[in-house]
């Protein structure tokens, strides 16, 4: 009988391995592992000892009794692990000293073999066995399936765990790699495989056995805990995928099998959800991509507390990663190094479409995410393949219709999920015509609530002005108009909340603004179907969005006129076409004014008319003529407000003075209206300065193309205007009128209106004289006295001057 299996020599462990409850306080880990460490260190101490003295059977009994602290059951695995690298370490020496002393010693791998308590002897026949093999190869076969098979006595989880850890540590340097052996005692790499996978096997039965053990309130606990040891399972596969001589065959026939086996058979979802994490990160791209069909199947059989869409999703980002980190660039893309045998994206494609069929407990968001992924893989790999985007969109679509899906709130996660969906497509393509090409966009779009689908057809617009995408053709225009109807229309379903600060609300028409100015076709018929297109969409949006919208379309036309002027002679029906554009303008126009924004289609029948003058196409006097007359109507009937009066008329004046379209019989009735309209505004302040504006129409408008000129009608404008002015009871106001007038009268006097004399400019200098400093201080008076010193400092600079191309003389004229 050997020494410690005497009586004398028991060696029993303080905490003898009894089944008790663990201690849960810090306190109480602490001080039973500082107790276990102490004894441990104690052990090893004479352990040492007696190796220094050669005394080796008394160096066995202190290391069976140091590793006898490591049957106890009362540390938790973060202590025990601390316990467990102490015992360890004090191992390395005792393995040292066998390696150096083993040729004297015959029989310790028997002699080991006679401990009387299983764990201390286990390390003990790992600790030889690793001597054994390191001095003699051949072996290292038989040495390995015994050292794998005796493990099987210790079935206590967390005592087995670290067991077979210990030993996966020690054979790690020693595992046979290769295909054929020398010697076929030394083993070779299947020999390998199968010790692995056998001591993997054993040690995923042992973590997944801690789920089951104590009482259902720590359940909790013991998650964590297998938490914290899931890391030496997982070291059996990084061993795995460590054989150098282990090829993609070897895998796919042993390796990938013998690890989904268990993984699937332990019928544990935290192991299975982690192994297969640790399936993908350990092994070689190369070896996934011949192996995706097994893999994949595999996932479809895990349990319901596994998150599948982790899985996939991860090995997808992988593979993608590997196309873009190893294929070949060319330009701005990536060619693909997948081999074309394996169809990556169908492989995909079918598998997760059979595990979301398996899966009826999958949440409906982590079913779009597997979707996201599979666009992800579409367009990170097969970049030029539409049809594979297109092909994940129409079946998340029909997932959404077998659930009956509609209308989806923007307040739910699943909205989340496809929105980014969506979102993907919109910035990897950072092209709208090639959405507007995936024919299950829209359907897909069609799913969302009123919000979701304003916020991405935001989204898309503002990825078209970013990326000054220009729509050519009307069939274009109309797709695109149709995916952002949300921005350009109420929703209809729910009027009565349509509701949105005014502010944003402005920003977004102001996007879609923008957007229109990017209809362009270098065609100019192409051109004029695009713009009805666009009406015909923007017309139903209300008055609170066709203020925004209608007047690009206005201008987009008017620039469209002048492009045909441009090509008359290559375009013989350019005149008719023409006439059309401005039938159109005039339309949309009248839809401003009808929608109560009166100043809006004033300004734009004014800026008609200025086109329209410009162009001169058959009849276009008559046409310029009506859009005067539309302008005045609307300052008549829709204008009411004093201060929008004056800057009306005054627009409905400076625009007829620019024109030199209309014969006498069109012009006189329009510069009389003009100057009737003006005399009859209601503040006299409005009144002067509306009637000396119209001095302009008579000395600087056309007449048969030429500039009238008319000295006395202009003198009486401004004669008018200085009469109105004296009648103004404020004097603050009555001086300011003063100071302009002398700047109208100096205007038209220096353009050599031979009727203004030096009289009248010093008459009005005399008065503002006199009046000015009778003004109270203020801020008004300050502007006023600028203006008037102004004025004066110019004429004395015509005074001071001897240039001889003036027209008049400034002599005579009394600054002071």
């Amino acid at each position: 009988m050997y020494p410690w299996s005497s009586s004398s020599y028991s060696g029993q462990a303080p905490n003898g391995g009894q089944s008790r409850t663990m201690p849960n306080g810090l306190d109480d880990q602490e001080k039973l592992l500082a107790e276990a460490v102490g004894a441990a260190r104690k052990q090893a101490f004479q352990m040492n000892h007696f190796l220094d003295k050669e005394r080796m059977l008394d160096a066995l009994k202190c290391a069976s009794t140091m590793l006898s602290e490591l049957r106890t059951s009362m540390l938790s695995p973060k202590s025990y692990y601390e316990l467990y690298m102490a015992v360890t370490n004090e191992l390395c020496h005792l393995e040292l000293y066998l390696s150096e002393k083993s040729h004297k010693e015959t029989d310790l791998y028997e002699l080991v073999q006679y401990s009387h308590t299983i764990a201390p002897r286990l390390y003990l026949l790992i600790t030889v066995g690793i001597v054994y093999i390191k001095n003699d190869s051949t072996l290292k076969r038989s040495i390995l399936k015994d050292l794998v098979e005796m493990c099987r006595g210790v079935q206590h989880p967390l005592r087995g765990l670290f067991l077979r850890n210990y030993l996966l540590q020690c054979t790690r340097n020693i595992l046979p790699d290769v295909l054929v052996a020398e010697n076929e005692h030394e083993g070779n790499v299947y020999d390998a495989i199968d010790f692995v996978l056998t001591n993997f096997a054993e040690m995923n039965k042992l973590w997944v056995r801690m789920q089951h053990q104590g009482h259902s309130s720590e359940k909790t606990r013991r998650e964590k805990e297998r938490e914290e040891l899931k890391i030496l399972v997982g070291t059996n596969l990084v061993r795995l995928s460590q054989l150098e001589s282990a090829t993609l065959e070897t895998y796919k026939r042993l390796i990938l099998p013998g690890i989904l086996e268990q993984v699937v058979s332990c019928r544990d979802a935290i192991a299975q959800e982690y192994l297969m994490e640790c399936i993908i990160q350990v092994f070689p791209d190369e070896f996934h991509l011949q192996t995706l069909d097994p893999f994949l199947k595999s996932c479809a059989q895990l349990e319901t507390g596994v998150n599948v869409k982790n899985i996939i999703i991860s090995l997808i980002e992988r593979l993608a990663a590997y196309n873009q980190r190893s294929g070949k660039t060319s330009g701005n893309a990536i060619d693909a190094i997948i081999p074309a045998e394996v169809e990556l994206f169908e492989v995909f494609s079918v598998q997760v479409a059979n595990i979301v069929q398996t899966r009826t407990d999958m949440p409906l968001e982590d079913t779009i995410s597997l979707q996201v992924a599979l666009l992800s893989l579409a367009q990170k790999v097969y970049a030029d393949r539409v049809d594979y985007v297109d092909k994940v969109l129409g079946t998340t679509a029909q997932i959404l219709d077998r659930m009956n899906m509609n209308n989806i709130s923007h307040l739910l996660s699943v909205n989340q999920e496809l929105s980014r969906l969506l979102r993907i497509c919109i910035d990897f393509y950072n092209n709208a015509l090639t959405i507007i090409q995936l024919s299950n966009f829209c359907p897909l779009l069609e799913k969302f609530d009123y919000t979701s689908r304003k916020s991405l057809a935001l989204y898309l617009v503002m990825n078209i002005l970013e990326n000054e995408t220009q729509v050519t053709t009307a069939e274009q225009a109309d797709s695109l108009l149709t995916i952002i109807t949300p921005l350009i229309k109420d929703d209809e379903t729910n009027t009565t909340n349509n509701s949105t600060d005014a502010e944003e609300f402005a920003e977004e028409q102001g996007v879609v603004a923008r957007f229109i100015h990017l209809l362009k076709s270098e065609e100019p018929d192409m051109q004029y179907k695009m713009l009805q297109t666009a009406r015909k969409h923007l017309g139903n949006g209300g008055g609170q969005r066709l203020k925004h919208v209608l007047p690009p379309l206005v201008f987009a036309a008017y620039q469209l006129a002048f492009k045909y002027k441009a090509i008359a002679e290559q375009d013989e029906n350019w005149d008719k076409k023409c006439q059309k554009i401005v039938q159109y303008c005039h339309s949309t126009i009248s839809a401003l004014a009808k929608a109560d924004l009166p100043d809006l289609a004033l300004r734009l029948y004014l800026q008609g008319a200025l086109v329209i003058g410009e162009i001169r196409y058959t009849n276009h006097e008559t046409v310029a003529y009506e859009f005067m007359t539309q302008a005045f109507s609307l300052y008549e009937d829709e204008i009411s407000d004093s201060k929008a009066q004056l800057a009306a008329i005054t627009l409905i004046m400076s625009t007829f003075e620019q024109m030199s379209c209309f014969g006498e019989e069109n012009a006189e009735p329009l510069r009389t209206n003009c100057a009737l309209a003006a005399s009859k505004l209601l503040k006299k302040p409005d009144q002067c300065r509306g009637v000396v504006a119209c001095a302009a129409l008579f000395w600087s408008g056309k007449q048969n193309g030429e500039e009238m000129r008319d000295e006395k009608r202009t003198l009486d404008c401004l004669k008018k205007g200085a009469r109105i002015a004296s009648q103004c009871l404020d004097t603050g106001v009555q001086v300011q009128l003063y100071v302009e007038l002398l700047n109208h009268y100096l205007f038209y006097f220096e353009r050599g209106n031979s009727l203004i004399t030096v009289a009248m400019l010093n008459q009005l200098i005399a008065k503002v004289n006199e009046e000015l400093p009778n003004l109270e201080p203020s801020e008004e008076t300050k502007q006023i006295e600028s203006h008037y010193k102004n004025t004066l400092a110019h004429l004395r600079t015509r005074m001071e001057s001897n240039d001889a191309t003036l027209e008049v003389s400034f002599a005579g004229i009394t600054l002071n």
